[in-house]
């Protein structure tokens, strides 16, 4: 299985990516398991919180870059950009409308989309030697996950644009004094301490947390559909230029 679903007796619905040998890249059927997954725990009333992690070492090296050059559909890359854009479409809108907590259990390095999609989780903890990378422009693409709207909110637009456009890596300490992460854990007690937040979270009353989640992202909500969509819309003018898929080959071939 590429991902691991379970809802644990505690009332918390953990998704875990697991692909450790290509280091959590994402395929397009990881990205639809995972919206799937994320709206069936929305309606379902035993899952209280859900959390998302990865195994091994690493949380997650981003978009699987054969998702572009393997099973190209009948349709060519037209078909194949189009399909892409839905299923990353999908895939944050399902994060962005869920009504529940939703924890970000980041155990190791971090590249691309699971760190841009940080800002649509509601708690992010991670390990002392995780980092932070979004290696966009580099690759021919754009941001995505909202980031071009979260991130210069949440770092400020200096700090924003270092990550976005300059593409440094950033480390866990950095990511915490600059707002995506909420707290860090050493490595040896991470998963025991998220476990103590996330069970203390379980164990409160659901509605609750479920309207006071609403207050809080009510602002938000409307615009992070509306950025969502216009992101992946230029994803796929990006997927289909030629810079892109130069870009794309040349990274695939550096890695042979």
């Amino acid at each position: 299985l590429l991902i691991k679903a379970v809802v644990s007796t505690q009332s918390t619905g953990t998704i875990r990516l697991n692909r450790p040998e290509k280091f959590n890249a994402l395929t397009w059927a990881m990205y639809t398991a995972i919206g799937e997954t994320l709206n069936a725990a929305a309606e379902n009333p035993s899952v209280k919180v859900a959390v998302i992690t990865g195994t091994g070492k690493w949380y997650c090296s981003g978009n699987d870059l054969s998702n572009f050059t393997k099973n190209m559909p009948a349709g060519g890359p037209q078909e194949m950009a189009s399909n892409g854009q839905r299923v990353l479409n999908d895939f944050c809108d399902a994060m962005i409308k869920f009504p529940k907590p939703l924890v970000a259990a980041v155990n190791g390095p971090a590249i691309g989309i699971p760190v841009t999609t940080l800002g649509l989780c509601d708690l992010v903890y991670c390990t002392d030697n995780a980092t932070f990378k979004t290696p966009f422009v580099s690759l021919g693409q754009s941001p995505e996950g909202c980031s071009s709207f979260i991130f210069p909110r949440t770092f400020g637009f200096a700090k924003a644009n270092e990550m976005l456009l300059t593409e440094r890596q950033i480390t866990a300490q950095e990511a915490c004094d600059g707002g995506l992460v909420t707290r860090i854990f050493t490595e040896d007690r991470f998963r025991d301490e998220v476990d103590k937040v996330v069970k203390h979270m379980a164990s409160l009353p659901p509605q609750s947390m479920r309207i006071s989640k609403g207050l809080i992202r009510q602002e938000v909500t409307e615009k992070l559909l509306e950025v969502n969509k216009r992101e992946c819309e230029v994803l796929r003018e990006r997927w289909l230029s030629d810079e892109c898929m130069t870009a794309i080959m040349n990274f695939l071939n550096r890695k042979k």
